[in-house]
């Protein structure tokens, strides 16, 4: 194997900042939840759609109907995970909601089990237990710093909920179907099902300050296009375990941004429930089998 002409660990952390920066700019952007949501898919699509056009079209006439069907399904999963939990940053922290959605790797294990009756190892039920304990007392604080803070919190968790279900339908489609080729699909339905919501809430597609453009086109660019790409691209030199642990740092360094973009200051509850859920999905990422049968990327 050629050496890298970037460090992995140098992407990975870049990655890791990127998808930190995902909360800041929903909260920065002036729209509502859908018409964010919509915007962030729509460049994507485009931002995308060049390269795919270049090197993946033919592979689109290839799909079978199953295929298409879990697609679109997990880009309709995609879409209501995004509305979700950009309406939870209008409620709660964004500590808060950016730990509570980083318990997905539960969530997996509930789905990877009763859709493919996979079993659940003892090690996997303790560290589920630490990671919902520390969740609770997240919920548990913001309920008693004000009760729209615990709304936001219910918001995230099925936020993350939805996202696990985007990954399961993916999960089968990918073992076939190429990750750009899938993305472009799943992408494109979430933007299509993102634009009918955006109309039936009466919300306005324009009219926006010139800044708000610039939250949405960078929602785009930073962390989806840069920050998911640059875990791609790594997993091909390092572990996947390795990866999913720095994922775990996304709540971290998007806390520190909260502080100085928007003088959020944490309570103890948060400070201390969401290392007691990062220490909780920590202990099941460790396991590699595991973490290569949820995560791991098909080329």
């Amino acid at each position: 194997m050629n050496k890298p002409k970037i460090p992995p660990l140098v992407a990975i952390l870049i990655g890791v900042i990127s998808v930190s920066t995902s909360a800041i700019l929903v909260k920065l952007a002036d729209a509502d939840s859908g018409v964010v949501a919509f915007y962030r898919m729509l460049f994507s699509v485009l931002l995308m759609m060049p390269s795919f056009l270049m090197y993946s079209r033919e592979e689109i006439f290839n799909i079978v109907r199953k295929d298409w069907i879990f697609s679109i399904v997990a880009g309709i999963f995609l879409a209501f995970h995004f509305i979700l939990w950009f309406e939870s940053l209008r409620y709660t922290s964004v500590a808060s909601s950016t730990v509570l959605v980083t318990l997905q790797p539960l969530f997996a294990i509930a789905g990877t089990y009763f859709c493919f009756k996979e079993p659940i190892a003892y090690k996997t039920v303790i560290s589920g237990m630490i990671a919902i304990a520390g969740s609770v007392l997240i919920s548990w604080g913001d309920f008693h710093v004000g009760g729209m803070a615990f709304y936001g919190d219910i918001l995230a968790l099925i936020a993350c909920a939805l996202v696990t279900g985007y990954m399961l339908f993916g999960q089968e489609v990918r073992k076939r179907v190429s990750l750009t080729t899938y993305t472009i699909i799943v992408y494109t339905a979430s933007t299509i099902i993102l634009f009918f919501y955006v109309l039936f809430k009466g919300e306005s597609f324009g009219s926006y300050p010139m800044m708000s453009w610039v939250w949405f086109a960078l929602l785009a660019i930073v962390p989806n296009l840069l920050g998911h790409n640059l875990f791609n691209w790594a997993i091909k030199w390092v572990s996947a375990n390795v990866i999913s642990i720095a994922i775990l740092f996304e709540p971290v360094g998007a806390s520190i941004l909260a502080y100085f973009v928007f003088n959020e200051h944490l309570v103890v509850t948060q400070v201390m429930g969401g290392a007691i859920v990062i220490v909780g999905i920590a202990l099941f990422v460790i396991d590699e089998s595991k973490i290569k049968k949820l995560f791991q990327k098909n080329s």
